[in-house]
């Protein structure tokens, strides 16, 4: 969703009508992941998506209808393997796609400018969406405090205010249930923790275009050295901040977390030794340092002199990347940033086609939606072949 809220943001200070279509459920397969978004106005000018093919062509003709009728629908996509070559989406899974309108002056339109604000001052916060029950289409915002007076269930209110707080940091959107089969509250949670930080010590031409990738991946990107000829801001218009000080002072000084990546791309040990005894005692999530394996040995003997222990020096990642066999900057960034999703995610790394299983693995215990009609039949999806869920 992350990538539609600056167009979100514009069109409710325009006070522009549109309506919101997110992603809330996904069984088997699915395109896009849960929180996925596409925004829809008056006009039909579109930012986002769902899913892909038909299915996208079929809520933006829904976000049209939500935006004239002011209601909330909930749509479920199935496809079949029979006809999912035809119908454009070969996921064969099943989705339910939440359409809600977004008008001047309503809750809707304000949630949306408050979490745009939050993530511009980089404050970790979840946006919760009433996805069935009581209160289906509402947003609600959560930051160091949320306001669900809304939900009049004082055990509920708990459990959700308690739910979207600890999902404020998380990486992943979240179904979040509660009450019973006969009267449930379901809330998809999509958590907007502050942008990864990508730590680049040393300014070469391998930093130049790691800082450009990075910053397109959604990274806010540092790049630290002392030199100010080579540490040019112009050298580097897509990072966050460059910054002429010894790469050990500024470890020590900037904030670092588990979603922090620090590359050292340099090959002096003034800067190299220094900046990752530092960084291998930080809680940093990513380490890795640029070499060949003779610059890695060498390093590796000089860390020990500094007092970097075994199990501090098995967290550097180095020689940097991944085995990708490019040699350009631009190439050798993108096997950089590989390696760090990888390190995020959990990856292994290997070609998808030699892999088994699925491509998207589950990132912890499945959550098994409740039955709804339509979900087994594997409906064709086809323009106007959605099943409105019932609420």
């Amino acid at each position: 969703m992350r990538e539609i809220l600056d167009s979100a943001a514009a069109w409710v200070a325009e006070e522009r009508q549109f309506a919101l279509a997110v992603l809330v459920s996904a069984q088997a397969s699915s395109p896009r992941e849960l929180g996925a978004a596409m925004i829809v106005d008056a006009d039909g000018v579109v930012f986002g998506n769902v899913s892909a093919g038909c299915v996208d062509g079929d809520v933006h003709d829904l976000c049209l209808q939500a935006i004239e009728t002011g209601e909330s629908t909930r749509v479920r996509y199935g496809i079949s393997d029979e006809t999912a070559f035809e119908a454009g989406l070969s996921c064969g899974g099943v989705i339910d796609v939440l359409v809600l309108p977004v008008l001047p002056g309503t809750p809707a339109a304000a949630a949306i400018t408050d979490l745009h604000a939050a993530i511009l001052r980089r404050e970790p916060c979840a946006l919760g969406i009433f996805t069935a029950g009581p209160g289906t289409g509402e947003l609600l915002l959560a930051r160091e405090s949320v306001d669900a007076a809304a939900v009049t269930d004082p055990g509920i209110r708990g459990a959700l205010v308690a739910d979207l707080a600890r999902l404020r940091t998380d990486d992943h959107a979240l179904t979040l249930r509660y009450g019973t089969d006969v009267d449930p509250l379901e809330v998809l949670g999509v958590p907007f923790p502050h942008a990864p930080r990508l730590i680049i010590i040393g300014a070469v031409e391998f930093s130049v275009a790691l800082s450009r990738l990075g910053a397109a991946s959604g990274f806010e990107v540092s790049v630290c050295d002392p030199r100010d000829a080579f540490a040019a801001p112009a050298r580097f218009p897509d990072a966050h901040e460059v910054v002429h000080e010894w790469p050990h002072d500024y470890l020590a000084r900037t904030p670092i977390d588990a979603r922090t990546a620090i590359c050292v791309l340099t090959h002096d040990p003034r800067f190299d030794v220094p900046a990752l005894t530092i960084a291998l005692r930080s809680p940093a999530g990513y380490v890795g340092a640029m070499g060949s394996r003779r610059t890695h040995d060498d390093r590796a003997r000089r860390l020990r002199e500094a007092g970097v222990t075994d199990a501090e020096a098995e967290r550097l990642r180095s020689p940097i990347g991944l085995a990708l066999g490019g040699r350009t900057p631009e190439e050798t960034a993108l096997s950089i940033l590989a390696e760090i999703v990888m390190v995020r995610s959990g990856g292994r790394g290997e070609a998808l086609r030699d892999a088994t299983g699925p491509v998207h693995p589950a990132l912890s215990t499945p959550d098994v939606p409740r039955s709804q009609p339509g979900a087994e039949e594997g409906i064709a999806c086809a323009p106007g072949a959605g099943t409105v869920v019932p609420r």
